[in-house]
């Protein structure tokens, strides 16, 4: 049976987001996690605020620990291997865990790196990031270039038709909100981050990654994982370097990414991990797809009727 597993990436955290699930390996998968950066990310689960896990530093490795707790539990329950892999921005590294391509405590350790160079690159309160609404793709790419003014706005993630997040420098942005607003977007509002991901100013945060990814070992994948950056998947690990540095300055082809999955006749896909977000996002972009959200030890089980059989 083909399916696709896709990985949610920042945005999905919440507090207790892991309550759902039973399974000891879920635990087992936090504490490598917290062995190898030194720090209890199931202590932050458990907090009192989301602050904590709100903070890029952590929550990249948070995200990536859901992902694969969550894939391991499937596995666990005798679940069967995807036929492909995808994750959305931070998401591709959980879908490189499990297609065996990367060691686990390697990508904790190299997503924790990716979130100190991503924060490092542009001051707080220098970047921004917005959500775009009801505005065609090229509308908005064309506000950007309007906007840019030999500033850097971009837009950065292709989410879904009518919904594309845009980031770069702040005043940038703020007159590019201006310029889709003018264009007709129906809404477009600042988001609360704290760095301005995949656009240009993230480059000098690439080469830091770039760096850390050549001491790193990748394997070829045990099953094709797409990429965000080009929609396609590699086997040579050079490409896969390569294609991780690149993302991190490039757009989240998301939409694109779903298409083709379902081009390819991988109709049948499952959210791995917190939240339903990806869930939604394919249903705006393809209402005929089946995407199951793997939020619980329930939506596991129920899972294993539909994707096993």
């Amino acid at each position: 049976m083909t399916f696709a597993f896709l990985f949610p990436g920042q945005g999905s955290q919440s507090l207790n987001m892991m309550d759902g699930f039973s399974a000891a390996v879920v635990k087992d998968t936090f504490d490598e996690a917290s062995e190898a950066l030194g720090d209890d990310l199931w202590a932050m689960l458990k907090a009192d605020s989301s602050d904590t896990i709100n903070q890029t530093v952590n929550t990249q490795p948070l995200m990536l620990a859901a992902g694969v707790a969550t894939f391991r539990a499937w596995l666990a329950l005798g679940g069967a291997m995807p036929s492909v892999v995808a994750g959305h921005s931070l998401g591709e590294y959980s879908a490189l865990v499990a297609a065996d391509a990367l060691d686990f405590d390697d990508a904790v350790r190299l997503v924790r790196l990716r979130a100190e160079a991503m924060q490092s690159a542009v001051p707080v309160g220098a970047g921004a990031m917005a959500a775009v609404l009801g505005l065609e793709d090229d509308e908005i790419v064309a506000a950007c270039a309007d906007a840019a003014q030999g500033d850097v706005v971009e837009a950065v993630n292709f989410n879904a038709p009518g919904q594309v997040v845009i980031a770069g420098s702040l005043a940038a942005v703020e007159r590019a909100i201006a310029a889709c607003k003018a264009r007709g977007a129906k809404r477009a509002l600042p988001l609360p981050v704290s760095a301005p991901s995949h656009c240009a100013l993230m480059k000098p945060a690439a080469l830091k990654l770039a760096d850390a990814l050549e001491g790193i070992s990748i394997s070829v994948p045990t099953v094709p994982v797409l990429h965000n950056a080009d929609v396609a998947s590699y086997t040579d690990p050079v490409q896969i370097r390569d294609a991780l540095v690149r993302q991190l300055y490039s757009p989240v082809r998301w939409t694109e990414t779903v298409r083709k999955l379902a081009a390819d006749g991988i109709s049948r896909q499952a959210e791995c991990g917190p939240g339903k977000v990806l869930a939604g996002l394919n249903k705006r972009i393809d209402s005929s797809l089946s995407t199951l959200a793997l939020t619980d030890d329930a939506a596991l089980a129920a899972a294993l009727g539909s994707l096993n059989g």
